[in-house]
């Protein structure tokens, strides 16, 4: 098979290099027409796992409270924020945000009711209740109810007194949660092979419906997200304003992967024809490497544009990648035409392009393999933004081999013989040195190797993977701005839901927090002056009497009797006190407001009419948001301190979770923890497990491609220990440096493995062919250093630099990608022009000298 593409490629390939040259430029072309239809994914499913049940559970909370996403404007006016003209403003902002499409409320502080401005009573409330919009309010007993008011306080004005914000609930998207619902449900179960065929088909389609709905939702939202900046902006000129939200965040991101790609592509294509001209120093030998590398990314983005896979903030860097890698690859074939020509100046470009394709394809074809595997190693993740960018990269590797092996043969027979003079390379000497060194010092190598392996495993055991979302961006940027002050002066970003169940056959005490004594004050004594239960009731089967047997009354639940809210007051205290836990609201706050405004506490049959006679407006506002009475269920919720540098979220998951269960007594199956920091701590703590996985399963998969090609394992173990003390060095420098993992740089040393091994594969294949000539180690070594040493330095500068672009990235962990994966670039080339010709002076894989 191998002798069959071989001959096709030389008798059918090289001997039409225009007809070649002609097709590959076309085919960019065609697909370069798709690139406007290629689209960015931002959404939760870009951030999560792949299989998360935490994930659906939450679905089910947002459909089942209407607690949709949301956006937040903080608004802190040049002036006194409760003056006519500060007011009227905001008035104006809030009135245009209201009409926008998509919004179902706005709450302000124009809008909530006020209670003690002055104190109301409860029977008042029925009647209504004054805003801060109506004529006549108190405003300055009216600040120190939203300053104090445990219903406002953190909510809606901050501790300065001059930060207010607005809040906009967003509609929830039914369709959407539905729809998603069904999909991950039919993936799990076909994750388990217990899929019938018409759930197969169902699967597909469902799939597929999501897909396109997602597509046009996400639209939606990035426009609505702009209309209201459009609108914010308009008022800046009397306020400091801030956007925050989920989908703000979601649009902001979308923008930061455009921009990051232009700036990486301008800026990569800029250093390769810099790089290729100080190498080379031949028109010929910039155009070519540049022609394929252009012509590889094209082809690639359009593939993607065209079956519509989309780009992640991780996969985002797969076109700086390819261009990388690419590069390299270009640049090995070209070092080895350059060094044909210089030994043979006389032969014909046709002779020189064929011996460089018969003395590079095998080698080239193993790297490129192996940093396949690398690639595809990261499926093992389990998160889906890596999982899309191992299987991107696997399938960008292998465009851009086939358009190197087709480009830069073609070109070179195409385009005129250039003069090759060694004199200009100076690298010669350069990567002599290394070798000379390794001879001469070889102890002060393995020692070197030895101490930077343990130092760097002291580093990795201080890896850690919390880290702050904010920490994500620059401080210029509006997300960290907006984050800041709404963590610090309106009660935390991140969302963290307590749901507690409680079955309507269970009997009516109290499962934590206060006993049933303590609603009933009699006791089990029972009430002396009341009814004998035992006395039949005359009016039992009264006719007139509406029928309770078809539904339970709306308003009887235990959650809103008294013994239900003591123990949901003793939650909410414990919460509140939290130093990670910003803003907390539950039926609590209901039920200290209305106490205080009682004169004290009340007993469930007041509890009972008081709901009843609440208006609508505070039922929606006070009661709907945390109870479910069909379910027995309530809900505490909590917005989370995300700028807190103590911050550590399974610790904090876990102390919440064992204080209610055990410190509470509620049973852990009525205990449900659910929301936005749920969720990411679910991603952050598999980060570890997912590091271990990849890196394992890049080193079994380099290892085998070992085997297959060097056919020895002891060769193999050899080729492996330069990559293996790389990995470690950039895994053990994060440790060291408190760079915890993330999304991005958990791929890094995977990555590194891949790419660096091409260099373990280029001198090893060399050093063996080299070998044969004399059977003299350190010969070999020197003039293996000399020749394919000269490729791997220029590939391995080139690829460092390569990733140094990616500073100019605006998302922070891009940056730390683009710096570590250099670092580890430049570790494997140290060690591969030191520890590996050391470890093969040493240990002589390839048999014995010859004296």
């Amino acid at each position: 098979m191998l002798h069959v593409l071989q001959s096709f490629y030389f008798n059918s390939i090289l001997k039409k290099p225009l007809w070649v040259m002609g097709f590959i430029v076309i085919l960019a072309i065609v697909l370069a027409t798709q690139l406007g239809n290629l689209k960015i994914d931002a959404s939760s499913d870009a951030l999560t796992l792949e299989y998360d049940k935490d994930l659906d559970y939450f679905r089910e909370v947002t459909k089942r409270y209407q607690s949709g996403n949301f956006l937040v404007i903080t608004y802190k006016p040049d002036g006194d924020l409760l003056s006519d003209e500060s007011l009227e403003h905001l008035k104006a902002l809030r009135d245009e945000l209201k009409i926008l499409d998509g919004v179902s409320t706005v709450y302000s502080i124009l809008d909530v009711p006020l209670l003690y401005s002055p104190k109301v009573s409860l029977s008042d409330i029925s009647q209504g209740i004054k805003t801060l919009s109506h004529k006549g309010v108190d405003r300055q007993l009216a600040a120190k109810e939203l300053s104090n008011s445990p219903i406002y306080k953190n909510m809606l004005l901050g501790p300065d007194g001059k930060t207010t914000a607005i809040l906009l609930n967003l509609d929830v998207d039914e369709k959407f949660i539905r729809l998603v619902r069904e999909r991950d449900a039919l993936r799990l179960k076909a994750s388990t092979g217990e899929l019938p065929e018409d759930e197969v088909q169902r699967l597909m389609a469902v799939s597929e419906e999501f897909f396109v709905y997602r597509t046009q939702v996400a639209a939606k939202n990035y426009q609505r997200v702009q209309a209201v900046r459009a609108i914010v902006e308009s008022y800046r000129d009397r306020a400091e304003l801030f956007l925050g939200g989920t989908d703000m965040i979601t649009a902001d991101m979308v923008d930061f992967i455009r921009s990051d790609m232009v700036v990486f592509g301008v800026g990569i294509l800029l250093l390769i024809i810099a790089i290729l001209w100080f190498i080379f120093r031949h028109w010929q030998f910039v155009l070519l490497p540049m022609t394929s590398c252009f012509l590889s990314a094209t082809i690639m983005l359009g593939l993607l544009a065209a079956i519509d896979w989309r780009l992640t903030v991780i996969s985002s860097n797969f076109v700086a990648l390819l261009l990388i890698i690419g590069l390299a690859l270009t640049i090995h074939l070209i070092v080895r035409y350059w060094e044909s020509a210089a030994d043979q100046p006389e032969a014909s470009n046709e002779w020189l392009v064929e011996q460089m394709v018969c003395l590079m394809i095998k080698p080239c074809v193993y790297t490129v393999l192996t940093t396949m595997v690398a690639f595809v190693s990261l499926v093992v993740s389990g998160i889906r933004p890596v999982i899309d960018f191992g299987w991107m990269m696997t399938l960008g590797l292998l465009i851009s081999f086939v358009v190197a092996f087709l480009i830069i043969p073609s070109g070179l027979i195409l385009l005129p013989k250039a003069a090759i003079k060694m004199s200009r390379d100076n690298s010669r000497a350069f990567t002599v040195v290394f070798s000379r060194f390794t001879e001469r010092y070889g102890s002060v190598v393995i020692m070197s190797g030895l101490v930077a392996a343990v130092v760097s495993i002291i580093g990795v055991s201080y890896l850690k993977v919390e880290n702050r979302f904010i920490d994500y961006f620059h401080s210029s940027t509006e997300i960290y701005q907006g984050m800041l002050v709404i963590d610090q002066q309106l009660g935390g970003t991140i969302t963290l839901d307590i749901i507690l169940d409680r079955s309507r056959q269970s009997k009516p005490e109290s499962f934590g927090g206060v006993d049933s004594d303590e609603a009933n004050p009699f006791g089990n004594e029972g009430d002396p002056f009341a009814d004998n239960v035992d006395v039949e009731d005359p009016f039992a089967d009264d006719p007139f009497a509406d029928d309770d047997s078809i539904s339970p009354d709306p308003y009887s639940s235990y959650w809103f009797t008294r013994a239900g809210l003591e123990t949901i007051s003793q939650l909410h205290h414990y919460l509140d006190n939290l130093p990670e836990v910003g803003k907390v609201q539950s039926l609590a706050t209901a039920y200290q407001t209305a106490s205080d405004l009682n004169g004290g506490q009340l007993n469930d049959f007041e509890l009972a009419i008081v709901r009843r006679l609440l208006p609508d407006n505070i039922t929606d506002f006070l009661i709907t948001p945390y109870l479910a009475s069909d379910l027995e269920q309530t809900r505490i919720t909590m917005r989370i301190r995300e700028t807190d540098p103590n911050l550590r979220r399974a610790e904090l998951l876990d102390k919440i979770r064992h204080y209610v269960i055990n410190d509470m007594g509620i049973p852990e199956d009525s205990v449900h923890i659910t929301g936005l920091l749920v969720l990411y701590n679910n991603m952050l703590q598999s980060l570890f497990t997912s590091q271990i996985l990849t890196i394992g399963a890049v080193f079994l998969g380099i290892l085998m491609m070992f085997l297959v090609l060097f056919r020895s394992l002891y060769l193999s173990l050899i080729a492996l220990a330069p990559n293996m003390l790389a990995a470690l060095v950039v895994l053990g420098g994060m440790g060291l440096a408190g760079i915890p993992l993330d999304m991005m740089t958990i791929t890094i040393a995977a990555i590194a493995v891949g790419i660096g091994v091409d260099d373990a594969i280029h001198y090893i294949y060399r050093f063996r062919n080299e070998f044969a000539k004399d059977k003299n180690y350190i010969n070999t070594m020197h003039r293996s250093h000399a020749s394919i040493g000269r490729s791997m330095y220029y590939t391995s500068v080139t690829v460092i630099m390569g990733f140094s672009i990616l500073a100019l990235s605006k998302f922070i962990p891009s940056i730390y990608f683009g710096l570590l994966t250099g670092l580890a670039m430049l570790a494997a080339i140290v060690a591969s022009l030191t520890l590996l010709p050391k470890l093969m002076l040493l240990l002589q894989p390839l048999g014995r000298e010859t004296d």
